[in-house]
């Protein structure tokens, strides 16, 4: 009898061959994920100088254990208003509402690019019934005949593409430097707003130190008028010098009046910053009493660090280089696994069972041959991007720097100023004094008494003007430097309008800088002793 093979089918073998293609394919994918084209992104460099200018002799440096963040740096002023509008503004203001905003958006995109590292899964059910028509032929005609079926089918499918060049990675880098700049871009409005803040509020209390000024030289002026008038009807005075007192005083009337107008506007300004209706808000007059506090000044290589519109400036370098990989990935082949399996069966009580199933597993590699130089133009495109964010990076260095020197020398010059002007409202109240007596005594005409009147009022109303921009420059240079923020805050930012809570790091240093030196973190010292000096005093620099 002959011997009888029975042959089985080839399944296993056929699905070994299927699971080692896979497996190598696989394998061949995470040795290419570590390849990622394109240039590796390295900080632009930045001239920056060994030191401040502007800086006076003996001016206070910032020391190491300056660095902790103090947060709050506007209560270095010791204004309990000025901080309950600060409290508003972090809470209300809707400019820095848009910036939040803008930060969570650009934190969801660094999630949508990151999901592009794992596979898509999708799952499909279906379940059809059909009739099929045929022709039956018999003695009697054609009759119209079908046949009914159905299909019930029930899937998995996956499509994965791997990261053989980079894009993904590229893209991931660039949308996280898009965040940390979406960080450094919301600091930065807080910190302007902040600013503009206590800005306008000093400008406003200087206007209120103003209008006391010209509210008493009204009173001044009336008495005045009630002196020449009587040295009038005594017949010592002409009719010439109660006119021109008259005149006098009706134009410090107006200019007491014209005064109310700028303290308006500086007030709807406020109203607008903290986020309530200029109808609805009002600040009660106070005249301005503080005096600049001794504000630390580091180094200027620490400025790269301690500016919010420099680390974003530098973020949004970072995130075009990244795009420029993302550019040249497109030379490259494409490779995409695709997987699909489940159960199909016409009858459903057999839909789950093994002879239902099916599968099919491969991979797919494409590329593009010829594009008329597209993909060369998006690169160089990419190429070109980034060196429009370097220079705009070099731009916001050279403006950090101008703008700390134009602090620094409006502080430094303003504080010689108000010693002299000081000196000089002193002289003319002295020469108003014996000018008024001299007249009393018959002596002199009024118009020496309107003329020292005009000298004192005029000397005064600059005392307060300076004291004024004293205070606005102080706020100046206490945004300039960064007001206490660092590049550590990117990191800590959660998409709300308030600023992260501050981090204590007492003893620590900062990284180096774009050029590659090692400064100092400035902050601000809210001694308050500092604040309560005398006006002479706190005119010089510590």
């Amino acid at each position: 009898m002959p011997r009888r093979i029975v042959r089985f089918p080839e399944v296993f073998p056929r699905r070994a061959r299927a699971l080692t293609l896979a497996c190598a394919a696989a394998a061949l994918t995470f040795q290419l994920s570590g390849c990622a084209v394109g240039p590796n992104y390295q900080r632009p460099s930045a001239a920056v100088p060994a030191s401040f200018k502007e800086a006076p002799e003996g001016w206070k440096v910032a020391q190491p254990s300056d660095q902790t963040d103090r947060g709050a740096w506007w209560t270095i002023y010791n204004d309990a208003q000025l901080n309950a509008l600060q409290d508003q503004l972090n809470a209300q203001n809707q400019t820095v509402a848009q910036f939040a905003a803008a930060y969570r958006q650009a934190r969801a995109l660094v999630g949508e690019a990151r999901a592009a590292y794992f596979p898509v899964i999708g799952a499909s059910a279906s379940a059809t019934r059909s009739r099929t028509p045929t022709r039956v032929s018999n003695t009697s005609g054609n009759f119209a005949n079908g046949t009914i079926s159905n299909n019930f089918n029930l899937g998995l499918d996956a499509t994965w593409e791997p990261d053989l060049w980079g894009k993904v990675s590229r893209t991931v880098g660039a949308q996280e430097a898009g965040q940390q700049g979406a960080a450094a871009d919301l600091a930065n409005a807080r910190l302007s707003a902040q600013a503009t803040l206590a800005q306008t509020y000093f400008a406003l209390r200087s206007l209120d130190t103003q209008q006391k000024l010209l509210d008493d030289t009204v009173a001044a002026y009336q008495r005045s008028l009630q002196l020449t008038q009587n040295q009038y009807a005594q017949g010592v005075a002409g009719r010439a010098d109660v006119i021109q007192a008259q005149t006098q005083l009706q134009s410090a009337q107006a200019a007491a009046i014209d005064n109310g107008v700028a303290r308006a506007q500086d007030e709807h300004a406020i109203a607008v910053l903290v986020g309530q209706p200029a109808s609805t808000f009002s600040i009660p007059p106070s005249p301005l009493t503080a005096t600049p506090p001794v504000v630390p000044v580091s180094m200027p290589s620490a400025l790269l660090e301690r500016r919010p519109d420099i680390a974003s400036a530098e973020r949004k370098a970072a995130a075009a280089n990244e795009q420029i990989g993302v550019a040249m990935s497109a030379f490259f082949p494409s490779l995409t696994i695709s997987a699909s399996g489940g159960f199909e069966s016409s009858v459903l009580s057999q839909l789950l069972s093994m002879p239902s199933r099916f599968w099919t597993l491969g991979p797919s590699l494409a590329g593009t041959i010829f594009d008329a130089g597209l993909r060369s133009a998006q690169t160089e495109a990419a190429r070109a991007a980034y060196d429009q964010q370097v220079a705009a990076y070099r731009q916001s260095v050279l403006a950090a720097f101008q703008d700390v020197e134009d602090n620094l020398a409006s502080q430094r010059i303003l504080a010689q100023e108000v010693v002299v002007q000081q000196q000089a409202v002193e002289s003319a109240q002295h020469a108003l004094a014996i000018v008024t007596n001299e007249y009393k005594a018959g002596t002199i005409s009024f118009l020496n008494v309107l003329v020292a009147q005009t000298t004192a009022f005029v000397a005064e109303q600059k005392l307060a003007s300076i004291d004024g921009q004293r205070m606005v420059s102080s706020v100046g240079l206490v945004k300039a430097l960064g007001g206490g923020w660092d590049v550590t805050q990117m990191g800590r930012e959660t998409g709300d309008m308030a600023a992260p809570a501050p981090l204590q790091r007492p003893g620590t240093q900062t990284g180096q800088s774009g050029a590659g030196a090692t400064g100092k973190v400035s902050t601000f010292t809210s001694d308050a002793a500092a604040t309560s000096s005398a006006r002479a005093q706190s005119a010089v620099p510590e």
